[in-house]
């Protein structure tokens, strides 16, 4: 799998982590997820439940054919013509299926996009790894470049910016309130994290959020990095503080009022609307805090537009893909030793 990038491609392939589509595909999808991790069936029977809460079916298949749809018209408003194939990797369309589709399409060469923003194991080496694995069994001689990460660009951050910084301004006009920002991430194991960039690209998200903040005249707002979704055993240390126990540290600080600000995901799937919207806004209202979501990246039509832009710099030597003011640009060279699953 090259890593450096070319010229001459013909396909894209949008790459997510898939999701069941329907109750009878719960359990499959859950099993596959954690093949070979000895997750007890009871556990499993406990997640299964969660995606019931939302008729037995994930969103995020939805979303992504979604905003494939817009990506297209994007693109072609650009004069870019190159087809779109969706893939996952943890559910159909595999990824594995759809290199095949590319080869028996006569394409030679594709870039992927990741629905994953950063820099870790989990969020952009094991895509890397699926593909090339892919490539291998299905369609060799394929050549895949993954898109760089993509945390920094005013089309991912910017969003996530503008309106925390709006919704901490409504509800500051609404009354007295002691308002927290809380930036929500994906827990990795700590000894995950030591091989990537993935907590620096966080921290720099967040501090983008309080800068604009405090730039905004709200200096007295905390603004924090938080992390949720931890499913690893309770004796090996993943990234903290979990947003729970944030919550009920902030009630002892004085805080009501708790805007949410779900950093580490580009669409609304699972892990937001029911790891956030439903466990989080339980225990917010257990504590007697205030909950308010700011909505996912995803959501801004400026998404889709810098979903482009990180194509068009492929393909196009004069363009430049645009950059947070004062963030760092992500390279597209990854050294060998980068995002390992452990240290």
């Amino acid at each position: 799998m090259n890593l450096s990038g070319a010229i001459n491609y013909e396909a894209i392939i949008w790459l997510s982590f898939g999701g069941p589509n329907d109750p009878s595909e719960v359990m499959p999808f859950l099993e596959n997820v954690t093949s070979g991790r000895n997750v007890p069936r009871q556990r499993l029977e406990k997640v299964a439940d969660q995606y019931m809460l939302f008729g037995g079916k994930s969103p995020i298949n939805e979303q992504n054919l979604e905003l494939i749809e817009k990506l297209r018209l994007e693109l072609s408003s650009r004069s870019i013509t190159l087809p779109i194939y969706f893939a996952n990797r943890n559910w159909s369309p595999y990824i594995g299926e759809v290199v095949k589709e590319l080869q028996s399409d006569g394409v030679r060469s594709a870039l992927a996009f990741v629905t994953s923003a950063y820099g870790s194991y989990s969020g952009c080496r094991q895509y890397r790894e699926d593909i090339q694995r892919a490539v291998d069994e299905y369609a060799p001689g394929l050549y895949v470049h993954k898109i760089r990460h993509y945390f920094s660009h005013p089309g991912f951050v910017g969003t996530l910016v503008e309106a925390t910084r709006a919704l901490v301004e409504d509800l500051t006009s609404l009354g007295d309130r002691k308002i927290a920002v809380a930036c929500s991430a994906h827990s990795i194991p700590l000894k995950m994290s030591v091989s990537s960039k993935y907590l620096s690209q966080l921290e720099s998200v967040k501090e983008a959020i309080r800068d604009s903040i405090k730039d905004g005249g709200f200096s007295d707002v905390p603004v924090d990095l938080v992390f949720q979704s931890r499913s690893g055993p309770p004796t090996e240390p993943w990234l903290e503080p979990d947003i729970g126990d944030k919550l009920t540290e902030y009630v002892e600080s004085g805080i009501d009022t708790v805007v949410v600000v779900p950093i580490g995901f580009v669409s609304d799937h699972m892990e937001v609307i029911y790891d956030l919207d439903v466990l989080a806004a339980q225990i917010a209202k257990d504590v007697g805090i205030s909950l308010f979501r700011v909505p996912t990246a995803s959501k801004d039509d400026a998404f889709v537009s810098m979903v482009a832009d990180l194509v068009q710099e492929q393909i196009d030597p004069s363009f430049h893909a645009a950059n947070y003011p004062g963030m760092e640009i992500p390279t597209e060279e990854c050294h060998v030793g980068c995002c390992l699953e452990f240290s």
